[in-house]
């Protein structure tokens, strides 16, 4: 296994716990980060229910509670990812853990549609710490292959929970209450945080911590905010990712509602996820042999023809086809969708150089501020129908496909 900094001179590390084992460390830090996926797919059963608990006079209002996590997680990661370069990963995780907590208590409180969303902001604030953290820790421990061989073996894990959350959010409503599904997401909190701090010490010296500054901090956002190729790559993960988010939130009363699968939703939801995740274990697989910038390519030319088929479906059988078919398509879709994700975040991160830290916060700040308004906007035209569902995949992917092109070519001017 390779060395981490675990074991290196008390000068260069802080660490005051023993190295973790390969197989420990995967697990702690898929636990950790996957507490995202958890958060917001365990969810997407309950919709219905949360809805007729708080009273809530328009069904398709509960989609927010899906929607407006990506918000709380855009501040989020804008806040953690200078804070755990300046004090130090275990803190931030800390911090992160708490406000998490503090938002899920938030929404169990909650007797109205407004209470429940500010905690489900919250919550996903502070679910930006571990996960911003526990990528830094993975970055400070292991680099070159080292570091793909341990963010392969996440990937896996990464692949299972959305596939998995919606299947455990349904067992829990089966056997308890909507309401449990938060008493769910603080007993893991607790656990990986008990589980974190008991074994991983910090893996970030002072000495190499950067203290935060105003100064720099307005010097990089703009230099990455008018950086025309880096915002091109960004505008296009909104594109990709706020279609592919009006799909998600609305997901429930698709499958439900519309095609009045009933408990069969989990299931439904778990295939199409198995498509994402299989994408990612293709893109791990290809992307050294191929290059990021041709599976791009590839992926997008995907996406589009697939939005151009979708529709074409959606009209011929007046906006909501067989389920099966409806299925078939959209794993075959969603597939493209998952190789650009990983890309065109790659792709963006690659003329920062020493900015990496607060370019990976900028960049995943606004391609989710972009999103959510993109997904707000395509869901409120659904009434029974998945044709604003299609209509969304063919604008917004075509948009994307035109902004990977004009950062293609700005790079091309560049060199």
């Amino acid at each position: 296994m390779p060395q981490s900094t675990q074991n290196v001179s008390k000068d260069t590390a802080v660490v005051t716990k023993p190295p973790l084992g390969l197989f420990e460390f995967v697990a702690l830090m898929a636990t950790m980060t996957s507490l995202v996926a958890l958060s917001i797919d365990a969810m997407l059963p309950a919709l219905i229910q949360i809805g007729d608990a708080l009273n809530v006079a328009n069904p398709s209002e509960t989609h927010l509670i899906v929607t407006v996590f990506f918000v709380g997680m855009a501040f989020g990661q804008m806040f953690f990812g200078p804070f755990s370069d300046s004090r130090g990963r275990r803190l931030t995780i800390l911090v992160g853990l708490c406000i998490y907590a503090l938002g899920t208590f938030v929404c169990m409180m909650a007797t109205n549609l407004e209470v429940m969303l500010l905690g489900r902001i919250i919550q996903a604030f502070g679910v930006s710490g571990p996960r911003i953290a526990s990528m830094a820790i993975i970055r400070d421990l292991y680099v070159g292959d080292a570091m793909a061989r341990v963010m392969s073996f996440i990937m896996m894990v990464f692949i299972l929970v959305p596939m998995l959350a919606p299947i455990i959010g349904q067992t829990v409503m089966d056997w308890f209450s909507w309401f449990h599904i938060f008493t769910l997401f603080l007993a893991v909190a607790t656990m990986s945080g008990l589980w974190f701090f008991s074994r991983q010490g910090e893996t970030l010296p002072r000495a190499k911590r950067k203290a935060f500054s105003w100064e720099a901090f307005f010097a990089s956002s703009k230099f990455i905010l008018t950086h025309p190729a880096v915002m091109g790559y960004t505008f296009a993960m909104g594109c990709i990712f706020g279609a592919f988010l009006a799909y998600l939130s609305a997901s429930q009363t698709i499958f439900t509602v519309y095609y009045d699968m009933g408990e069969w939703f989990p299931y439904i939801f778990a295939i199409l996820a198995f498509s994402i995740g299989l994408a990612s274990y293709f893109n791990g697989r290809m992307v050294m042999r191929f290059g990021m910038r041709k599976l791009c390519r590839f992926a997008l030319k995907g996406v589009n023809m697939f939005a151009l088929v979708y529709v074409g479906l959606l009209y011929a059988y007046n906006g909501l086809p067989p389920i099966v078919l409806t299925v078939s398509v959209m794993f075959i879709g969603f597939f493209f969708v998952g190789i650009l994700f990983g890309n065109l975040n790659a792709m963006a991160m690659q003329p920062l150089g020493e900015m990496a830290g607060l370019g990976a916060a900028i960049i995943g700040s606004f391609s989710s501020l972009f999103s959510v308004p993109i997904a707000l906007f395509v869901d409120s035209f659904l009434s029974g129908t998945l044709m604003p569902i299609g209509l969304g995949f063919l604008v917004f992917f075509g948009l994307a496909y035109a902004s990977v092109r004009f950062a293609e070519k700005v790079r091309e001017i560049a060199e």
